[in-house]
């Protein structure tokens, strides 16, 4: 019925009644379900939620919550680099997962909806190549804190929150997932960074505004042997950052693929480049080759300001990422 509240007790025999009815008809008894796919993590929808985990924790295969990082009327580029916006989305997590493990321990939680802000995102904003920071640093967050999935609503269609535009072309958003998905792994790795291990002085929290992130290479990737690691950077400052390998990565070759607006429009570019060239699809099914640019061993890592980049130490033969 349209505009009826459901409340947690009754949504947790929804979900109930759903899996006997899949377990019932053979063609779906395997079928997986998720869900609640509760909203952002407010008083509310954690009440939502620890109901509905405390009568129906077991029926489902996965937790799945929303989470919207601001308001869909800001109209500024510079808010999608702000780091206590970006860090909000650890705050979140840890909330959520707090109350799954409360109920059911080890349940594994999703992100089953994610944007840059709420209402449909922001009009020529959450499409652009700032977003694509928001949702970089989305995707190296949750890995390292054991999220499995993130899921994307707007492929194309509703709201501004796209991937493609309306003619199909690739979005930054959707560059910036491919390289993703080409390069990293699921596996994530313990990052060390001398200079950027502060200690918070009194009453102040240290926020860094560049953001390290390492996994094992993806398995899928052919032109890496398994050992090989995969390292993202995210530079949020205005200046260009120097980063020098240590201890067994320091000489072994690195390829560099750095993404940065193409462009005179700067954070709003809706066009990406990829070391240098602009990124574009070939023809109507062909994606570009992904070249990688090769740094010499030894030689220190240099990222031009707001930029994203992703490293990959192949050869490098680490343990974790053999197996």
């Amino acid at each position: 019925m349209v505009g009826r509240a459901v409340n947690s007790t009754q949504l947790a025999q929804d979900y109930a009644k759903l899996r006997t009815l899949l377990q019932s008809v053979r063609y779906y008894h395997r079928a997986q379900l998720y869900g609640p796919n509760a909203g952002r993590p407010r008083k509310n929808a954690i009440l939502l939620l620890d109901g509905f985990m405390k009568n129906a924790g077991s029926v489902v295969d996965a937790v799945t919550w929303q989470h919207y990082y601001m308001d869909g009327r800001v109209n500024k580029a510079e808010d999608f680099l702000k780091t206590r916006l970006l860090d909000t989305l650890t705050e979140q997590i840890t909330k959520v997962t707090k109350v799954v493990n409360t109920h059911t321990l080890g349940k594994k939680v999703w992100l089953g909806g994610l944007g840059p802000a709420w209402a449909g995102g922001s009009s020529n904003l959450s499409d652009t190549y700032a977003a694509g920071f928001l949702w970089v640093n989305t995707l190296g967050m949750a890995a390292v804190q054991g999220i499995d999935v993130v899921l994307r609503h707007s492929f194309f269609d509703y709201g501004y929150t796209h991937l493609v535009d309306q003619h199909f072309n690739p979005l930054p958003d959707y560059w910036f997932s491919l390289v993703f998905k080409h390069l990293v792994g699921p596996r994530v790795l313990a990052v060390r960074v001398a200079g950027l291990q502060r200690k918070p002085q009194p009453g102040r929290v240290i926020r860094d505004k560049l953001r390290i992130y390492a996994h094992c290479t993806s398995y899928y990737n052919h032109n890496y042997v398994r050992g090989s690691i995969t390292i993202y950077i995210i530079n949020l400052h205005r200046s260009r950052k120097k980063i020098k390998l240590a201890g067994t990565l320091r000489n072994k070759t690195v390829h560099q693929y750095l993404l940065q607006s193409y462009g005179t429009d700067g954070l709003r570019a809706k066009y990406v480049q990829l070391n240098g060239e602009k990124l574009l699809m070939s023809d109507n099914e062909t994606f570009p080759e992904l070249k990688p640019k090769t740094l010499r061993a030894g030689r220190t890592i240099t990222l031009p300001p707001t930029s994203i980049g992703f490293y990959v130490i192949k050869n490098i033969n680490a343990y974790a990422c053999r197996r």
